[in-house]
């Protein structure tokens, strides 16, 4: 089964979508946070639902993405077109560092193909320790639905399949 673990960097939108799925699935979770755990509204994130999150000595955005792509097997990012800002960001680390990276792109894909096309990759890929990344709320309000869906649908489908 894969992954063990998901990891995040804690903002609104995807990165909380994937948090909020590993924690209905009973997978761990893990990730760094800009210091001070803030989220694009300048809301906390609750050390004690979120266990396993741990701050970095900066608020710097991009050290927390880095430090989550280093400290994963790969990659998955999800977004509504072109990728920009952070999500471009992590595309770029993943490739300095090697990691493998799945761009799912909702511009171009219905839930059923995002969701076929997260699984066949997973399984291709097998990541004990797999990243999640995409727009903050903000930039796309729909993302955090989306990704929650396709991410529990995927996670959740290998995780029958591994029982049979």
């Amino acid at each position: 089964m894969f992954p063990h673990k998901l990891c995040t960097g804690g903002q609104t939108g995807a990165d909380r979508a994937a948090l909020d799925v590993a924690l209905e699935l009973g997978i761990a979770i893990s990730g760094h946070l800009p210091k001070g755990r803030k989220d694009e509204n300048g809301d906390v994130l609750p050390v004690e639902k979120y266990v396993g999150m741990q701050d970095t000595d900066t608020d710097d955005v991009n050290v927390r993405t880095e430090l989550n792509v280093q400290n994963s097997d790969a990659t998955l990012i999800f977004s509504h077109g072109a990728l920009f800002g952070g999500s471009a960001y992590t595309e770029r680390m993943a490739r300095k560092h090697g990691k493998p990276c799945l761009h799912v792109d909702f511009d171009k894909h219905d839930p059923d193909q995002a969701m076929r096309l997260v699984g066949t990759w997973l399984a291709d890929t097998q990541p004990g320790v797999l990243n999640i990344a995409g727009p903050r709320a903000s930039d796309d309000p729909e993302i955090y639905s989306e990704v929650k869906c396709i991410l529990a649908g995927a996670l959740d489908s290998d995780r029958h399949s591994a029982a049979r």
